[in-house]
């Protein structure tokens, strides 16, 4: 697979909760940092730690939580994903859309870095 086409199977796995999927794209050491602004938002390590608090803590804490991808960018070992994330919030019934750029670091053929970059405002309007 190409870099693009892993970063696809990323996404995949997280629309469809495949975490044994997610795993395997993963290198052993995967750091995933989600900017300090975002809900939660900190520096998690290795996948299972990914699994748990991130991509269940989205689900416990949005409705149809998703991100809605419109482009790749292909910098090689590092790809650039621009959409935006879309949800209702469990508690507050409100919706929210925040622009956001997701940066992976591939090395060899494995997701060993993520960084976030979110435009948190909606995010908290929604959560209050």
């Amino acid at each position: 697979m190409t870099n693009i086409e892993i970063i696809q199977e990323l996404y995949r796995c997280f629309r469809e909760k495949d975490d044994d999927g997610f795993r395997a794209i993963c290198s052993d050491d995967l750091e995933w940092i989600q900017n300090l602004g975002f809900p939660y938002g900190r520096c998690r390590k290795g996948a299972e730690a990914v699994i748990e608090t991130v991509f269940k803590g989205n689900m416990r804490e949005w409705e149809d939580f998703s991100y809605d991808i419109s482009q790749f960018l292909d910098a090689g070992s590092t790809i650039v994903v621009i959409g935006s994330y879309a949800g209702i919030h469990h508690s507050t019934k409100k919706q929210m859309q925040a622009a956001a750029a997701h940066v992976y670091d591939l090395r060899g053929g494995k997701v060993c870095r993520f960084r976030m970059f979110a435009d948190t405002k909606s995010m908290w309007d929604a959560m209050s």
